[in-house]
């Protein structure tokens, strides 16, 4: 038995596992077309800042979904082993998801940082509201 929690956990480390291939199907070609030489002693981010922005995009929107997600995955499973996986929580999660996915593609894209900015914030109150039901629930 499984609580329904889990699936939009799954479906968005999924999507992280898109975002990472996206990520390396753009940066890779990137690197072989600018001839790029890969130095270990260059600054953290100096070679890549010189990619195109639409290749480095991707890579940014990778290294997001390994941020305030990992907050929706702690909560989640919380969640999930407290029996209150279902009804407005599953809600919430999947909502939470499908803003990541959204401000995955727009940064991805388009990257307009106003849009981006609006898919973040609310995606970032549905985690909120994970959270406070997971306090509730547990105290």
């Amino acid at each position: 038995m499984h609580s329904p929690i889990l699936a939009p956990v799954v479906v968005l480390v999924a999507w992280s596992m898109v975002m990472w291939t996206w990520m390396y199907a753009t940066r890779l070609p990137a690197i072989r077309r600018a001839r790029m030489k890969l130095d270990p002693h260059a600054p953290r981010g100096e070679q890549m800042s010189t990619l195109p922005a639409e290749v480095r995009w991707k890579a940014d929107n990778y290294n997001h979904l390994m941020e305030q997600p990992t907050l929706f995955y702690a909560v989640a499973l919380s969640l999930a082993l407290l029996g209150r996986g279902g009804g407005a929580d599953l809600a919430l999660a999947w909502g939470y998801v499908g803003l990541r996915v959204a401000h995955s593609l727009v940064q991805a894209t388009w990257n307009k940082i106003e849009v981006r900015f609006s898919l973040f914030f609310l995606s970032s109150l549905a985690l909120l509201a994970l959270v406070v039901d997971a306090c509730r629930a547990v105290l």
